[in-house]
């Protein structure tokens, strides 16, 4: 019986292919379906990058497949594997939990619940909630997520934009990639790609009804690809400042009238000091203008007043008429000036989180007083507390700050809490670093200072909660002409790269790195290193051009510096985005030389010792090439060679994954029986922690057994 695979099934699997294959099992069947399509087509057939070239493919597999049963059915089985691999909807309620005391926003809240429940008419459910800093968006964005729970059974999601260490906030491609982690799809299952990422977004929410909140978001192009195609999503953009030029129902939050402003200061204060400060009413209102976050601080600091009030000192700062900054001007005032030191100086760096040996680095004090000072200042709302007694700055509260730190203290204090905090930086993420990855050359040796972490886990784990902060420092270290700070900073973020991800949070550093090196270190081995890793981080995104031209100049800089190991690892690179791109001739030669140069290693040489394993990975490398390029008697003999390597050095992992390949070459060599005995050798190895390798070979056993 001839299986079907319909045109359509097809051009949706190349195009997902195309745009970049997630995941090490992601790789491993967009290898498998270069295989197949040398074997569908007769020849070797680069992976089509553009939906024209897409639907061209698709077309012409589709007509091969009307005369070739077993091909169809290959080709079936394919498909279905990569539908099982799909990301699935997890429903959830993901907004944080609304505030307690909430006042006077009963129109505002109107306006949305009419937007979410009118008819579609075919026009997407989208709203844009604005209004000036402190006024309260998020407020009431959140209010409307717990008072109609009810009507978005299929989850509430929520992504505060403004958690990042870049000042122009994130892009559009890392704002889906969050949205994507918030419906459930692990970080391995994101695509590359933000074309892909927007398809698969569509695919998660069609015929759901949810609710989707983007908070603080800073430009239209962050959230354009988030608007719903399906009727019964609402997309609330929520804006703390001007609105851009959205196509949504505009809502705007208001002031606070005093009546309902001295309503929400009862709550917080209590009636009795909201008695006591009657006289002074008219001022603070006047003063708060109706802002929710200054007059919450008002009513904070009327909470904890004695029986003999002080008087405010008077404003000084880049806008004498803000609410927001009077508020904070007040709440500064009142802190004990340790702590205000500590606030100004910490908010040189704009991190995205604060934690206790942060806050002494900026405050040059001990880490137990640092923990007193963060309590300090979220008591007077300086602060966001977040999850493990970590903080942050609201953005109007640290530009406040950040204004009146030179005149209170100094550019050479200010200066000098910055590099002490780049210093703290930096040792946690080289501590981090060096345990991730302890037999890398691409970490430096653990610092001499400094808390170690214990093991990879823990190494890993500490960069996965710095990676904001270290992102952020290089740009700080760059500013500040902290050079070689900022690339050493840079060159921390590889185990992360290269275990964990975060390629869309750790592109702009690299970005900056990169660049700084070659104005700075040109054509060095620091240069090179960080070269390559753009270079990695481009091709995991699907940007194969830019990817390509980074390695390129990794080469170089690696030549240039006489660095072999550095120069090998960068043509083997290269070798590598070709291979993923189907240019598999092309990537036999890269591997050829990158072979060449590892050869040119000698005894006592650096990067001796690890030659015997570089030269297995590149026999790898080049059985899969091999594969592709349809020789299969002389790619089985190299992936054997280099399975028999990885099993004699006792590397399980490494073996299944070498036997995974062998098996797929032996698969289209028709050798199915020997591919079983391969897949069930993979199989033994694995460990049950590797869910989706183990649920690829059982795939590939599936293709295995129907070729018989």
């Amino acid at each position: 019986m001839l299986e079907v695979v319909a045109l359509s099934a097809l051009t949706a699997f190349l195009t997902s292919v195309g745009n970049g294959a997630a995941g090490e099992m992601g790789r491993q069947l967009l290898l498998s379906t270069g295989g197949l399509l040398r074997r569908t087509t007769g020849q070797q057939t680069p992976l089509p990058v553009d939906p024209e070239e897409q639907a061209a493919l698709a077309g012409l597999v589709h007509a091969r497949l009307g005369d070739d049963a077993r091909l169809a059915a290959e080709w079936a089985l394919l498909l279905r594997m990569h539908t099982q691999q799909a990301a699935t909807f997890t429903r959830t309620a993901g907004l944080p939990p609304a505030p307690h005391h909430f006042t006077n926003r009963q129109k505002v809240l109107k306006q949305l619940a009419r937007e979410a429940t009118r008819p579609a008419a075919g026009r997407p459910r989208v709203a844009l909630l604005h209004g000036p800093p402190g006024i309260g968006t998020t407020a009431v964005a959140l209010h409307l997520g717990a008072a109609h729970h009810a009507r978005f059974p299929d989850g509430q999601f929520y992504v505060d934009l403004r958690d990042t260490a870049s000042d122009s906030g994130l892009e559009p491609a890392a704002v889906l990639a969050r949205l994507l982690q918030q419906m459930g799809v692990q970080p391995k299952d994101i695509p590359a790609t933000g074309a892909d990422r927007e398809r698969l977004y569509r695919q998660l929410t069609a015929g759901r009804r949810a609710l989707v909140v983007t908070d603080h978001a800073t430009s239209l192009a962050q959230v354009r690809g988030l608007t719903p195609a399906t009727p019964e999503v609402l997309l609330l953009v929520v804006v703390s400042g001007r609105p851009f030029a959205l196509e949504a129902e505009r809502v705007e939050v208001q002031p606070l009238s005093d009546r309902y402003a001295v309503r929400m200061m009862r709550n917080l204060a209590g009636r009795e000091k909201i008695a006591r400060a009657k006289a002074r009413m008219p001022y603070l209102l006047d003063q708060c203008a109706g802002n929710a976050f200054a007059v919450k601080t008002a009513a904070m600091h009327l909470a904890a007043e004695t029986d003999h009030p002080t008087t405010p000192r008077p404003t000084v700062g880049p806008d004498l008429h803000d609410p927001v900054h009077e508020a904070v001007h007040r709440a500064v005032g009142r802190l004990p000036s340790s702590t205000a030191r500590m606030c100004r100086l910490a908010a040189q760096g704009g991190w995205p989180s604060l934690d206790r040996c942060l806050a002494a680095a900026a405050a040059d004090s001990r880490p137990e007083h640092a923990t007193r000072m963060l309590a300090e200042a979220a008591d007077a709302q300086l602060l966001e507390p977040l999850a493990d007694e970590r903080y942050r700055f609201r953005p109007e509260v640290r530009r406040y700050l950040l204004a009146t730190a030179g005149s209170e203290h100094g550019i050479a204090e200010c200066s000098a809490a910055v590099t002490r905090m780049l210093d703290a930086v930096l040792t946690r993420a080289l501590h981090a670093a060096h345990a991730a990855l302890p037999q890398s050359w691409r970490t430096e040796p653990q610092p001499q200072n400094g808390t170690v972490c214990q093991d990879e886990a823990e190494g890993l784990a500490v960069l996965a909660a710095e990676v904001g902060n270290v992102v952020g420092a290089v740009s700080l270290a760059e500013e500040h002409q902290h050079i070689t700070t900022a690339l050493r900073l840079a060159r921390t973020l590889w185990p992360l790269q290269l275990k964990a991800g975060h390629k869309d949070e750790v592109l702009p550093a690299l970005r900056v790195a990169a660049r700084c090196a070659d104005t700075h270190q040109p054509r060095t081995r620091m240069a090179g290193a960080l070269h390559f890793q753009l270079a990695f981080c481009l091709d995991q995104l699907g940007r194969e051009e830019e990817a390509n031209r980074e390695a390129g100049a990794a080469a170089a800089c690696e030549q240039a510096a006489g660095h072999l190991r550095g120069e090998a690892s960068a043509v083997e690179l290269q070798g590598l985005l070709g291979l993923y791109r189907f240019r598999f001739s092309e990537a036999y030669e890269r591997f050829a030389a990158a072979k060449s140069l590892y050869q040119q290693i000698t005894s006592g040489q650096e990067g001796a010792a690890d030659l015997p394993r570089a030269l297995a990975l590149i026999e790898r490398h080049q059985g899969r090439a091999l594969r592709g390029m349809g020789r299969l008697e002389e790619s089985r003999r190299l992936l054997r060679s280099a399975a028999d390597f990885f099993e004699g050095q006792g590397e399980a992992y490494d073996t299944a994954r070498v036997l995974t390949d062998l098996a797929e070459t032996l698969h289209d060599a028709g050798e199915n029986r020997e591919a079983l005995t391969m897949i069930a050798r993979a199989e033994r190895l694995l460990t049950p922690a590797a869910v989706p390798h183990l649920q690829y070979l059982t795939g590939l056993r599936l293709r295995c057994e129907a070729a018989g």
